[in-house]
């Protein structure tokens, strides 16, 4: 079986996030980045699998050469290979035309990536490349079973969880509880550095959509508090000031 697993370069969620260029750059200065946490469980899926079943795991990212730790960590993880496709990713459609391209030129039988990327959140990327590739593409994946060229998954729908089986291929954008996350060991972090990390450039710059501003979301208020006596005061304010009630 070969699995491409699509992985994002994100700052981490402890990360204070400011801007720059008149709020239209991310400012990335002593940001820490991370594979997004979404990707994670696609990836500790992928090693599930050919664990189970044989077969080869290829990352695949879209980004600079500022994204190379990231990738070596998901090698180190358990991935076989790698593909970065150097370009910034612009948006969703640009990021889900390169992987698009690789897909078809490697035949894989299954496609993972997170549900979204924890930066834009678009949430965009699989429904793309599944339309692309003319294949399914199924999205949140909570659980995910291969027997011979079936999948059977459940999935997070409105209100509770939908059971279904599909034929391979297909793209899945995964979540929790699909597997848990996996720290790379010694010897993943040492056979990491031989293997092969192959750098393609675009194959168009085609973008969909322009930045114009970024805006950070008002500060919270401040929290008031009040003594069990003084109900009376609270539903004052509630229904006064915060006019909640």
């Amino acid at each position: 079986m070969k699995i491409l697993v699509c992985i994002t370069h994100v700052p981490d969620t402890t990360s204070k996030i400011a801007f720059v260029e008149n709020n239209t750059q991310f400012d990335k200065s002593g940001v820490q980045f991370i594979i997004g946490p979404y990707d994670d469980y696609a990836l500790a899926r992928a090693v599930e699998l050919k664990e189970q079943h044989g077969g080869s795991i290829t990352v695949v990212n879209v980004g600079e050469v500022e994204t190379e730790p990231i990738i070596r960590k998901a090698l180190a993880i358990g991935a076989d290979d790698a593909v970065r496709i150097n370009a910034f990713p612009e948006d969703a459609f640009f990021v889900a035309n390169q992987i698009a391209q690789v897909a078809k030129e490697g035949a894989y039988d299954l496609i993972l990536m997170g549900r979204e990327s924890i930066d834009f959140n678009g949430g965009q990327v699989h429904s793309m490349v599944g339309e692309m590739l003319g294949v399914p593409s199924v999205s949140p994946v909570m659980k995910l079973d291969i027997e011979g060229e079936t999948a059977k998954i459940a999935r997070e729908i409105e209100g509770g969880k939908e059971y279904m089986e599909l034929a391979l291929p297909f793209v899945a954008g995964c979540q929790e509880p699909i597997a848990e996350w996996k720290i790379p060991n010694m010897r993943g972090i040492m056979s990491a550095r031989s293997k092969p990390l192959e750098v393609l450039e675009p194959t168009d710059n085609e973008v969909k959509t322009e930045v114009e501003v970024f805006e950070l979301p008002n500060a919270k208020g401040a929290v008031k508090m009040f003594d069990a006596d003084h109900v009376g005061e609270l539903v004052d304010l509630l229904k006064n000031e915060a006019k909640v009630l």
